[in-house]
């Protein structure tokens, strides 16, 4: 069965260390939580708001073992009025036995109030 695992974190400057840290970090608790191997990934999408622009935060994917053949691109996040500013949002496509409601989203950081309604308890992972 195919997949969607999202997550979502925020960086407090522009600048590419801590993006691509905080992407690796997002990514690294999204398959931890998820029991996802490399070869299950069929894509990933990473999309940033318009305040993030020092690096591609998919250059992160490249530090990580057996992360070589995911294909991965980054795009901008619709500029939407009062939206949450300095946001990474991962959307990974998997092939996996879960079920929807055993998908374990996660938003880390001050993406953390993106969605109350899949929070179980506050500062961890969906």
């Amino acid at each position: 069965m195919i997949r969607g695992i999202r997550g979502a974190t925020t960086v407090s400057e522009n600048e590419a260390v801590e993006i691509l840290d905080k992407t690796e970090m997002l990514l690294r608790e999204m398959v931890e939580k998820n029991n996802v191997e490399p070869s299950d990934i069929a894509t990933i999408l990473i999309t940033v708001t318009d305040d993030i622009d020092a690096v591609f935060p998919a250059k992160a994917l490249r530090r990580l073992v057996g992360f070589t053949f995911v294909p991965v691109t980054c795009a901008r996040e619709i500029p939407v009025a009062n939206s949450l500013k300095k946001c990474i949002r991962i959307m990974m496509t998997v092939n996996t036995n879960l079920a929807p409601h055993e998908v374990k989203h996660v938003y880390q950081e001050g993406a953390i109030d993106l969605r109350p309604d899949l929070r179980l308890t506050k500062g961890s992972g969906l």
